[in-house]
């Protein structure tokens, strides 16, 4: 695997590990000012950002080598035969398409 998408994820893993941890410090500062609040729910509000975050991150980093791979073979292609760009074209819309959905992943997720 490339050492580059492996310090993004670790990055990713250690900054949704800080959301959480700050989340669960906050909710236990408010514990002791405030007996009423409910906790679990401050936490779960906070994973799911979390969640969002990394339904979208990497669907959009996914989704960028797709169109990285698919464009140069795409290109590669045209350059021999130049009639071959209304039938690459789709693929890297499909590629890009990676990205919406996880979009819409993490619009859902915060909604809902």
């Amino acid at each position: 695997m490339n050492k580059k998408i492996i310090a993004l994820l670790t990055m990713l893993m250690f900054a949704g590990l800080f959301a959480v941890s700050a989340q669960s410090s906050e909710s236990v500062d408010s514990q002791e000012t405030a007996v009423e609040q409910e906790a679990p729910s401050s936490n779960i509000a906070g994973l799911k950002y979390v969640a969002a975050a990394l339904a979208v991150g990497l669907s959009c980093i996914a989704g960028g080598m797709a169109v990285s791979k698919i464009g140069a073979a795409a290109m590669g292609a045209m350059s021999e035969n130049a009639e071959l760009s209304g039938k690459a074209l789709p693929f890297v819309g499909l590629a890009e398409g990676i990205c919406l959905w996880g979009f819409l992943v993490g619009l859902l997720i915060i909604v809902l």
